[in-house]
C-alpha cells in the first residue's frame, strides 16, 4: 500500500503522516497504527493535540494487516498506540503479549461490556450488523428473523456479503462463539450455496440498492453515511435489525490499545484516555463516522437507532478468533 505525507495545518501544529516505511514520531510525540476510518480518527487526534499538545504520528491501514505486522515487529514496533475497527485483531495482538494494562482511569470510562476482561485493550466505539434489503423487493413480513436464515435454501441467490473484509469476518467470530464451530461451519457452507460475494459493504449496499439482491449482510453506518450524503446508493434501502440477542444482533466493539513497547507509554496513555472520554466519544455524537459512541453516559448520533434498542448477544471480545475464522471460511470456500 502507498501512503501519501500530508498534514493538518493549525494552531496546534497538527501532524498527521500517512508513510510507506516504519513511522516515526515526531519529538515527544506518539505513533499510531489506525485500522479505523481515517476521517474519524484524524478528528481525534485533532481534538487530543488541541487540548493537549502532543503530537501524533498516524499510519492508516489494515485490521488484520496491522495486528499480524505488529505480531511481527514485536518488541521492535514503532507504534505507541493500535485503533481497530473489529475487536479479533486486538484479541491477535492481546495474545501475543504485546499490550501493556489499560490504564484503570481509562477502563473506568467505558461499560464493562465493551472491553476486555483482561483491561489489555478496551472498546472505543461500535458498529451493528444489519441486513440490508431493497425496499421494493422485500416487505417485512419477509425478512429473515435470524442470521441463521440465510442458510436456507430458499435465500439461494438472494443476499450478499463482502467475505474477505474484516467486517464480517467479526460477524462470523460472534457466530463461532455463539453456536459453536460445527454450526458455524454448517452455515458457511450454505452460505457458500446461497449468497453472492461483494469486495466491501458499501458495494454490497450499492448492489442491494439497485436490485441485484434482495439483501446483504453489513454494518449499519454505510447506510447512515450514503444518506447524510446524496442518498443515491440506499435510496431503495432498509435496515432490519435482528434484535434478540441473535448471532446477527452482533455490535462489533472497535478497540484500543498501548504497545508494551511503547517509547512514550505516558503519551500513550493519554490519548486512549482522552478517546474513550468526553471530548473523543463526543466526535462520535457530532460527526459524520455514524459509529456508536460507547463511553459511559455518552450520546451516539440522534440518527442512529439507540444502542441499547439493538437486543445485542453477549460476546466475550476476547474469545473472537479470527484465524478459526479465516480457516473455517477457507474451508467453505469464502476465502
Amino acid at each position: 500500500m502507498k501512503y501519501a505525507l500530508s498534514a493538518l495545518a493549525g494552531a496546534t501544529a497538527l501532524a498527521i503522516s500517512l508513510i510507506a516505511g516504519p513511522a516515526m514520531a515526531q519529538d515527544g510525540g506518539i505513533v499510531v497504527y489506525n485500522a479505523q476510518h481515517e476521517s474519524l480518527t484524524n478528528a481525534w487526534v485533532e481534538g487530543f493535540t488541541k487540548e493537549t499538545g502532543i503530537k501524533v504520528t498516524v499510519r492508516h491501514g489494515g485490521d488484520s494487516d496491522f495486528s499480524n505486522q505488529i505480531v511481527a515487529e514485536g518488541a521492535a514496533s514503532p507504534a505507541d498506540v493500535f485503533l481497530t475497527e473489529n475487536s479479533p485483531a486486538m484479541v491477535l495482538v492481546e495474545s501475543a503479549g504485546l499490550f501493556a494494562p489499560v490504564d484503570a482511569d481509562t477502563q473506568a470510562q467505558i461499560p464493562k461490556e465493551y472491553q476486555p476482561t483482561s483491561g489489555k485493550w478496551v472498546g472505543i466505539a461500535a458498529r451493528s450488523t444489519v441486513f440490508a434489503y431493497n425496499k421494493t423487493k422485500l416487505t417485512a413480513e419477509q425478512l429473515p428473523k435470524s442470521l441463521l436464515e440465510l442458510a436456507d435454501p430458499s435465500w439461494k441467490g438472494r443476499w450478499a456479503a463482502s467475505p474477505s473484509g474484516a467486517d464480517f469476518q467479526a460477524i462470523v467470530s460472534a457466530l463461532l462463539q455463539l453456536k459453536g464451530e460445527a454450526a458455524t461451519a454448517d452455515w458457511l457452507k450454505a452460505m457458500k450455496e446461497n449468497f453472492t460475494a461483494y469486495k466491501g459493504n458499501s458495494t454490497v449496499m450499492k448492489a442491494v440498492n439497485a436490485g441485484e439482491v434482495e439483501g446483504g449482510v453489513i454494518y449499519h453506518y454505510y447506510y447512515y453515511g450514503d444518506q447524510a450524503k446524496t442518498g443515491e446508493n440506499s435510496k431503495n434501502v432498509g435496515l432490519h435489525y435482528f434484535k434478540n440477542q441473535d448471532p446477527g444482533a452482533f455490535v462489533s466493539v472497535s478497540g484500543g490499545g498501548v504497545l508494551a513497547s511503547s517509547k512514550h507509554p505516558k503519551e500513550a496513555q493519554a490519548f486512549l484516555k482522552w478517546v474513550t472520554g468526553k471530548g473523543g466519544q463526543d466526535v462520535l455524537k457530532t460527526g459524520n463516522s455514524f459509529e456508536y459512541a460507547v463511553g459511559k453516559g455518552a450520546d451516539s448520533n440522534p440518527a442512529l437507532v439507540p444502542l441499547a434498542d439493538l437486543q445485542a448477544p453477549k460476546v466475550d471480545a476476547t474469545t473472537l478468533n479470527s484465524k478459526k475464522v479465516t480457516d473455517l471460511m477457507t474451508a467453505a470456500g469464502l476465502l
